[in-house]
């Protein structure tokens, strides 16, 4: 039995994932909006029965049992804590929450409800080319997999605005791309490789500051430019080029992976491999031949049922396989709330969401200091006014 779906959020995501659901056959009971005006108009265009521009009405909806949170990233904290703190399952969008400190909260709360689902959408895991990836790392086509050397990215594509002035303009609130595409591949190079990031470098920069609709007393702080190093915990280097600056709507992705034997790669949604060749052969000719050619390891033939002009296309199909998974995990099932884990279990969890946060704040104080930077994991919630707290224990000293 399939638990009723509720939907944070009315922008392009939105849009895409209410018709997988469907598909799938998923119930999509509610859809929460910033504005009265703008939840009305998603829901007519999704005929949604039931809209609200009020968290609480869609937490509390009885036959709302698992959310999708994929509004502004100001709000993935208040409402992932929420939502599991009344019973719900959450799958929250990248990134979680603003910052550390947020991602920490809802850390604790997913430890504190362990039989609800909590997964951030880090939708490549689920991309059938970086599952045959990973699946050929374990399985040694390019040797032990902590002798792996180096994983090079290079993402291009389009502009991340929009026509109007919102959170996508502001660093501050999560926009840029180091947030909503660099946070995909700080996880997916963990998720591959098996290895935690201890230190980064990198150089973050907005050269696009105003944009024909977007002018006047507002600039655009969100990066659109980055390029960074992680060092990994046992010795793994990666290297990520992201560059907003190709005009229209495109996207072009390639994720190498090397070993002392060879490479695999991901070109959009197809996986090459190749391995330096050892053998000796007659002809020089045969020799260049063999050389230049690269394993064929997974092509992607599968259309799409939906598209969009906005999300790339590994980014639909990674999400459309992560609602097939999680319609796995709840099928076999008779009650509501119950679940299996296996369908699921490579999913992102909400530990990775914050690693992944760790990594970003690493990044921007290297930005800021131009050297490299250690990645500091937070175990407990920071004291907001720390000043206050030092008067307040003084004064219970005196007082003793």
């Amino acid at each position: 039995m399939l638990p009723g779906i509720g939907v944070f959020g009315t922008g392009a995501v939105a849009k895409v994932l209410v018709p997988f659901l469907r598909e799938k056959g998923f119930p999509v009971e509610a859809i929460w909006g910033v504005t009265l005006q703008e939840a009305e108009n998603a829901a007519k265009e999704l005929k949604i029965s039931f809209f609200t521009n009020k968290i609480d009405d869609v937490l509390l909806k009885k036959n709302v049992n698992l959310v999708f949170i994929v509004c502004a990233p100001n709000l993935h904290a208040q409402i992932s804590v929420k939502a599991l703190g009344i019973g719900k399952h959450v799958v929250c969008d990248k990134p979680a929450g603003l910052c550390q400190a947020e991602a920490l909260k809802m850390v604790h709360a997913a430890q504190y409800y362990p039989t609800l689902i909590s997964i951030i959408n880090h939708s490549l895991r689920f991309l059938p080319a970086f599952t045959h990836m990973r699946k050929c790392i374990a399985d040694g086509y390019l040797g032990n997999p902590v002798e792996l050397t180096l994983i090079d990215v290079r993402v291009q594509m389009g502009s991340l605005l929009g026509d109007t002035y919102n959170w996508l303009c502001d660093d501050t609130m999560g926009g840029g791309t180091l947030t909503l595409v660099g946070s995909h591949v700080i996880d997916l190079v963990s998720y591959l490789s098996g290895q935690k990031v201890v230190k980064v470098h990198g150089i973050l920069r907005t050269f696009v500051q105003e944009t024909s609709k977007i002018n006047g007393i507002r600039k655009v702080t969100a990066p659109d430019f980055c390029t960074f190093q992680l060092q990994m915990d046992k010795g793994l280097l990666v290297t990520a080029t992201l560059n907003n600056h190709l005009p229209g709507v495109c996207f072009h992705q390639e994720i190498y992976v090397y070993s002392k034997r060879g490479y695999l790669v991901v070109r959009g949604g197809d996986l090459h491999g190749k391995l330096h060749k050892t053998t000796v052969k007659s002809s020089e000719e045969e020799i260049k031949k063999t050389q230049d050619k690269e394993d064929v390891i997974y092509v992607d033939i599968e259309d799409l049922s939906c598209t969009s002009s906005v999300i790339p296309k590994p980014y639909i199909k990674g999400l459309c396989k992560l609602i097939s998974a999680l319609k796995e995990a709840f099928l076999p099932v008779k009650e509501q709330m119950d679940w299996i884990k296996e369908p699921v279990r490579s999913a992102a969890t909400f530990e990775d969401g914050q690693r992944v946060q760790a990594t970003m704040e690493a990044l921007r104080q290297s930005n800021e200091d131009g050297r490299w930077t250690s990645v500091q994991l937070l175990t407990e919630t920071p004291d907001p006014n720390p000043a206050f707290s030092a008067a307040v224990r003084r004064t219970a000293i005196s007082l003793q």
